[in-house]
């Protein structure tokens, strides 16, 4: 089986391409790479210059992943003619000449009118295809900006990521995380510029595909999408209103102006120019020269103010030309499409880029495969959706419409839900993009991937442990988003009949309006219920983008700063963990939605950062949820209502298990774990059937359900792997059971193209085929032996008011009633 690996391009705006920069993650099998330094690019002509970087290894220390710089030509899409090569005695490498970019300067202008500007610093220059320079810097209004300028040696152009972000706590008042609350910062303009030295006359494309034409003293805006619903609720700012008033994007130059709908703008003045890949879809934007001066207008002035959250983020990459670089036959037209590249499906599979992954191809399921592709064919992709509340500008783009919680709203189209990578949106467009290598799936990946890691932060380290860094929910259910917009929790529809909007409310059925109103008395913020990382980590591994990374890293710290006593007020009182990230539902500590992300995300970050403190603390929250001699009827698992999530932490436990294998650690936790999961695999195979068997006992008996049960075909299937004799027959069994009756029973909905349920299939169900083609190793049996009686975890809190009252009744008023008082806020 040949090593080498065969790169496939694609682009939004195919034409010919002459030695652009091109970065992609590459990912090889166990054993086959010892060392980067030993591969090299071969293309249509010979070899290239190439720039590696390792961003995974294996345990035995061979090359997981490595990111690649290249420069490629290209003539549109599909195969590129290139093709990365191990050569064990490569000793020669390509040498770039170093260049030098023009001075690019950042400007901010907050609410009051203060003005500041930053320079970038400049790279010294390097004998390499791109050369990365990070920066830092602080506004006086408190917001921080930081990236990386990238340049790349020999080509006339540099590459900008900046994000701003404002680090300082959301005030968040009963639980809601509207917009104007106390925490924002607000600003007027956030511009970068450059210098062109001289009066220039500007040549304008508006658009992909469009001729540049002459534009002197140019200005391009995008005001709104230019979408049928531009005006969408989904835009509404701080004061209730929606103020946009145009649709679309106007230009205007001294020869005339021009009206359009969805600009993707190169400018251009002489040997200078700039663009980026996502203008219209992250409005407002502006370019413009002025004065000798090329202006990007991230946030424009004449938008403002703009309002960004406390803990909120953004990020705008664009392109800056200092000269011709001969790349595409009209300027810049690369940075604007950029060519993107790819592995094929079967070396995604041969290296198990995901464990368990086949080519599409090879996959028998035409149900599967027609459900699931639901996404990216027909009248209701996720493209489709998008354009229903308009899902885009800035803090919108990437997120996906969650339109089953609008399935029970009656008032006025449409209800604006946002999604917020709700059960790993980002994983499941990766699972789907190797499976397939349909560009639509990586695109769409990157775009979630980038506004989760964003706008769905919480940025903060001012606010409770409970929340700082944490991952917001999506829109709480059957309600618009308000003003919260991706922040759950809106005030409006709390306030109830004194609403002066209670058609939101009032639209709906009397059953879930009183359910939506009980649960509005609570409110809430982050939690480890709601903590995605393997698609972000999967994201990272493809691009190198340090953001992702971060962000998984920063989630799985989330998890230990959650469970950290030392956080919190009842300190005084207990030591115990907290219990924040195995709390499911009402001091539920069993197997479910919490403990079951918190140790995936804990597993991503040992995997990320090869710390064992995640992958110690993860066996601390196994051992807390599960046990191989847990009485399995006394946590009432098959009230779906309740405990549908258990499946959940299951697959965790899968994944776990195969971390311990592939670090070769068959220890007593792996014994434990293991155990445990063949201990709930056995009651399910002789309780658990599909949960619309039984509707009845459903609040709401919907296509999700159906969707849902994938998770039990997975928590068979991996107890199958790790069992033998007839437990492994009958788990297989089982597996291949559910699986069917899973999909037979979802396609019989009319609604099983929404978004929750499409998601889950983007997630689940892809391994099967990994089952019926492998011949999969198996465990002999073995005695569970005893690892002592399991009982239910008692948190932080509930030992800390038990000794306060205990306290209390000793005479120490004063202190006991400033801990039971703390623990109303808490």
């Amino acid at each position: 089986m040949s090593d080498d690996v065969e790169l496939f391009g694609w682009s939004a705006e195919p034409c010919e391409r002459r030695g652009e920069p091109v970065t992609v993650g590459v990912p090889w099998p166990r054993g086959v790479l010892r060392d980067a330094e030993n591969l090299a690019c071969v293309g249509p002509s010979g070899e290239v210059p190439l720039q590696m970087e390792v961003l995974e290894r294996w345990p035995d220390g061979s090359v997981r992943w490595v990111l690649c710089d290249v420069l490629m030509d290209s003539q549109g899409n599909g195969a590129t003619g290139y093709r990365l090569i191990v050569k064990p005695d490569l000793t020669s490498r390509f040498l770039l000449r170093s260049g030098e970019g023009k001075e690019i300067r950042i400007n901010f202008e907050d609410n009051g009118g203060r003005r500041q500007s930053f320079t970038m610093p400049k790279s010294g220059g390097a004998n390499s295809v791109r050369v990365r320079t990070p920066f830092h810097f602080t506004t006086n209004a408190g917001a921080i900006f930081a990236g990386f300028r990238d340049d790349f040696p020999g080509l006339p152009a540099v590459r900008v990521q900046l994000t701003i972000t404002n680090p300082s706590e959301a005030e968040h008042p009963g639980g809601n995380w509207d917009l104007g609350n106390g925490g924002s910062i607000y600003f007027r303009e956030l511009s970068v510029s450059i210098n062109t030295d001289a009066e220039l006359i500007s040549k304008l494309s508006a658009e992909r595909g469009h001729p540049f034409h002459m534009a002197p003293n140019a200005a391009l805006t995008q005001v709104s999408s230019g979408g049928e619903y531009w005006n969408s609720e989904s835009h509404l700012n701080r004061h209730r209103t929606v103020p946009l008033e145009l649709k679309g994007y106007t230009a205007s130059h001294s020869q005339g102006h021009t009206e359009g709908l969805r600009a993707s703008p190169i400018m251009t003045t002489g040997k200078y120019g700039i663009t980026m890949q996502h203008f219209w879809e992250n409005f407002p934007k502006r370019l413009s020269l002025q004065r000798k001066i090329l202006f990007l207008e991230l946030f424009p002035k004449e938008s403002g103010p703009h309002e960004l959250q406390g803990g909120e983020s953004k990020t705008h990459t664009f392109i800056v030309a200092f000269g011709e670089s001969g790349i595409t036959d009209q300027p810049l037209v690369w940075a604007r499409s950029p060519l993107q590249v790819s592995c094929s499906p079967e070396w995604y599979s041969r290296c198990e880029a995901l464990p368990h992954l086949t080519p599409k191809a090879t996959d028998p399921h035409a149900l599967y495969t027609k459900l699931v592709d639901q996404a990216i064919e027909g009248p209701d992709t996720f493209l489709h959706k998008r354009e229903k509340i308009d899902e885009y500008g800035w803090r919108n783009f990437g997120d996906i419409y969650g339109d089953h919680e609008a399935v029970r709203y009656t008032g006025p189209a449409p209800m604006v839900s946002h999604y917020n990578n709700q059960y790993d949106c980002i994983g499941g467009f990766a699972a789907q993009f190797f499976r397939s290598g349909d560009p639509r799936w990586f695109t769409q990946m990157i775009e979630c991937a980038d506004h989760t890691a964003d706008i769905d932060i919480y940025h903060t380290t001012g606010d409770k442990a409970a929340y700082n860094g944490g991952l917001f929910w999506h829109t709480y259910h059957y309600a618009h988003a308000d003003t919260a917009n991706h922040r759950s929790y809106p005030k409006r529809i709390r306030s109830g009949p004194q609403d002066t909007r209670v058609e939101k409310l009032d639209s709906l059925d009397e059953a879930t309006k009183q359910k939506l109103l009980k649960a509005y008395s609570v409110g809430g913020g982050p939690a480890p219920s709601h903590v995605y990382t393997t698609g972000m980590m999967i994201a990272y591994f493809l691009t190198g983008d340090p953001r992702y990374r971060q962000t998984v890293v920063g989630l799985a710290d989330y998890i230990l700063n959650c469970e950290d006593p030392t956080k919190t007020i009842f300190r005084w009182l207990s030591r115990e963990y907290t219990g924040l990230a195995t709390d499911s539902q009402a001091g539920y500590h069993g197997p479910g939605r919490a403990s079951a992300n918190s140790v995936n995300a804990l597993l991503d970050g040992f995997r990320l950062t090869g710390d064992r403190k995640y992958l110690d603390f993860a066996e601390v929250l196994i051992r807390r949820v599960v046990s191989p001699s847990q009485n399995l009827e006394s946590l009432n698992l098959l009230n779906a209502e309740l405990r549908w999530f258990y499946t959940m932490f299951l697959q965790a436990l899968g994944r776990y298990l195969d971390a311990k294998v592939e670090l070769g650690e068959y220890d007593r936790m792996f014994g434990y774990a293991r155990l445990s999961l063949l201990h709930y695999a056995r009651w399910m195979a002789n309780h658990e059937r599909p949960i619309l068997d039984t509707p009845e006992k459903l609040q709401y008996p919907t296509e999700t359900w159906a969707a849902q049960d994938l998770r039990k075909v997975e928590a068979f299937q991996y107890a199958a792997k790790y069992t033998g004799g007839p437990a492994r027959d009958l788990f297989l069994e089982r597996a291949a059971w559910f699986f069917e009756t899973s999909l037979a029973k979802l396609d019989t909905f009319p609604t099983k193209s929404l978004c929750r349920p499409v998601v889950l299939l983007m997630n689940f169900g892809w391994s099967r085929n990994w089952w019926l083609q492998s011949k999969v190793p198996t465990m002999e049996p073995s005695d569970p032996g005893i690892f002592g009686e399991w009982r239910m975890f008692v948190p932080q809190k509930a030992k800390a008011m038990k000794r306060a009252k205990l306290l209390a009744a000793a005479g120490l008023v004063g202190f006991a009633g400033l801990i039971l008082g703390t623990a109303v806020w808490w």
